[in-house]
């Protein structure tokens, strides 16, 4: 997937045909402590939004049929998690309208910003309020986690300190800075990493006031990409000359932190020929919830 380098997202607009919004989260630091006996292992991390994601419009229907109407690169829509996320929550609660779905893709499959977890969030939070079934968020979030564990948090919307396999989530307010985020041309599998057997899975626990306080804190599953994927690793290398820059999730991409808006398109500015990246501002409240309360 090509992402020009100025690309941003509209102005969200308003109404009944406006785009739902699929943030990107970053996870500013990602330590493994430990791994369950169903082969699952067990995480500390904090997610923050960005205000750049995909979109998704949704246009009911009366027969019941759940389809997307757009095509996604060697994805079917049978496993797209939109549709499952859909036909799940139909399943869940006897909801007998359908839905056409349109998913515009900005951000790249296997980067690490949590695109499709946070599609089938955008999908349940989206089709509860239109097909007006009134589930409270924690039954959303319950569904999310059958569909992948980075659902929920794009569910309940808040930046969080997560715990467990990425499940146990409590709100934390941090800055919000501009970051650069670079988009490295490879995808990285998620289970291929986690399978990696020189990933470090002995972290010692950390609290919430310790990361708040600023102790070190890395992402243990950096080392593991850097060696597989060369393009990581100069992405990271090239953007430590300008600041502290750092890998989300289990990769491809990487990002720093920056003052100000201006500062981080400086340094997009500068970016090597043929690299992809953008610049977007923290959040730590989703730009979902915004659009859920606009109706």
């Amino acid at each position: 997937m090509t992402i020009p380098s100025e690309t941003r997202n509209s102005k969200p607009g308003t109404g009944a045909d406006a785009p739902w919004p699929a943030p990107a989260k970053l996870n500013l630091f990602l330590h493994i402590t430990g791994r369950r006996a169903d082969g699952f292992h067990l995480l500390q991390t904090v997610f923050q939004f960005l205000d750049y994601g995909d979109e998704l419009f949704f246009a009911l229907r009366d027969d019941g049929l759940v389809q997307r109407v757009s095509e996604l690169p060697g994805v079917t829509a049978e496993t797209d998690l939109v549709v499952r996320a859909a036909r799940l929550l139909q399943a869940e609660t006897g909801c007998r309208q359908g839905v056409d779905i349109r998913l515009e893709k900005r951000l790249p499959m296997g980067g690490g910003l949590g695109g499709g977890s946070s599609d089938a969030a955008t999908t349940l939070v989206a089709l509860n309020a239109l097909w007006r079934l009134g589930l409270p968020v924690e039954r959303l979030a319950g569904l999310g986690l059958a569909l992948g564990a980075d659902v929920p948090v794009f569910v309940h919307g808040q930046a969080a300190w997560a715990e467990g396999v990425g499940e146990r989530l409590q709100p934390v307010e941090l800055p919000e800075p501009w970051y650069l985020v670079l988009v490295p041309p490879v995808s990285v599998a998620t289970a291929a990493v986690f399978g990696a057997p020189e990933l470090t899975r002995d972290c010692p626990a950390i609290t919430i006031r310790d990361f708040l306080a600023g102790m070190a804190c890395v992402n243990v599953c950096e080392p593991v990409v850097r060696q597989r994927f060369p393009a990581v690793a100069e992405a990271l290398d090239w953007l430590a000359g300008h600041a502290p820059s750092r890998m989300t999730g289990t990769g491809c991409c990487v990002f720093a932190a920056f003052a100000t808006e201006s500062g981080a398109r400086r340094v997009l500015a500068q970016l090597p020929a043929g690299w992809q990246g953008f610049v977007a501002q923290g959040r730590n409240r989703s730009p979902l919830l915004d659009r859920l309360q606009r109706g």
